[in-house]
């Protein structure tokens, strides 16, 4: 149906985008440092298309799987990687702090953290303006770690901020796991403790991501109080690195073993949020489709 082809293109526009990204990335074309989100891109389809024009959306330092979900197109976002003046934001911003308010992205802080603080002054300011809008601020499970995560959570609590925190678990601290370097942290229960409605997404079905994230936010700008939705995530595209073999997340950087000749699929299970797009969409019309966004996308930079 139409509605499955169109949130198909989307997740494929967002991996192939980044998988040109990566072929660029590996040829040494960017003086800049990229976070690759491949196998974050059912939640940021999702987030996308939950907001309202009233919305405003504020991010962390990977943040690329967003802003190419909110940009039109693809050239500014990759211009500005580039560092060219035809950049999204004239090349001032570069990756980290990648911002595009005139799509709804208000903010990105390079800083761990420093997001949530900043979404709960703009929440506040959306308040006070009594617009319908809310604040989106997306986190990953590393900084969580940060006060600032605690505070935010009390200051959006106490003064009636509707914010919708979204916390990307990929289960890693640059390259170690969150299991490796300190004890579990059960947000289900820290929200519990703010009387804060909480979700948790897993298998990367961007259908199903879609419908939580437009009840949450609806219920958020209803109740005028936050949510938390934590989604259980894969950053993909690593490799063995570690002189003891152990399996490494890159975090940043190119994707060494992630190759364009490849259909965009990485990892043939629900890990990946394109494999899980097979559930709703017949694979030949999934490749058919994601041939057609290649085409699209490289005929933006020709």
């Amino acid at each position: 149906m139409m509605g499955s082809t169109e949130i198909a293109q989307q997740v494929l526009r967002l991996r192939l985008a980044q998988m040109l990204i990566n072929e660029r990335y590996k040829s040494g074309e960017f003086k800049i440092p990229i976070h690759l989100a491949m196998g974050h891109e059912a939640i940021a389809i999702a987030v996308s298309r939950a907001m309202t024009t009233d919305d405003q959306l504020v991010l962390p330092h990977r943040n690329i799987h967003y802003n190419l979900a909110r940009a039109a197109r693809f050239k500014p976002v990759l211009d500005e990687f580039l560092l060219n003046a035809s950049g999204i934001a004239g090349a001032r911003l570069g990756s980290m702090n990648l911002a595009n308010p005139g799509d709804g992205v208000r903010y990105s802080s390079s800083i761990l953290g420093n997001a949530l603080p900043v979404a709960a002054g703009i929440g506040l300011g959306l308040r006070v303006k009594e617009s319908p809008g809310i604040v989106f601020v997306v986190t990953g499970d590393g900084a969580i770690e940060e006060g600032a995560f605690v505070e935010t959570l009390t200051f959006m609590r106490t003064y009636d901020v509707s914010g919708l925190v979204v916390v990307e678990n990929n289960g890693w601290s640059m390259s170690t796991t969150i299991a490796q370097r300190r004890c579990a942290i059960h947000l289900d229960r820290l929200a519990e403790a703010f009387d804060i409605p909480y979700r948790r997404v897993t298998g990367n079905d961007v259908y199903a991501y879609v419908r939580v994230l437009q009840e949450v936010r609806d219920q958020t700008a209803r109740d005028r109080r936050p949510a938390i939705v934590e989604v259980d995530l894969h950053t993909l595209g690593d490799w063995r690195a570690d002189p003891d073999g152990r399996y490494i997340n890159y975090h940043a950087g190119p994707a060494p073993t992630v190759e364009m000749r490849t259909w965009p699929v990485l990892r043939e299970s629900h890990e990946d949020p394109v494999y899980a797009l097979m559930d709703h969409v017949d694979m030949t019309l999934l490749q058919g489709i994601a041939d057609e966004q290649l085409a699209l996308l490289k005929a933006e930079l020709a």
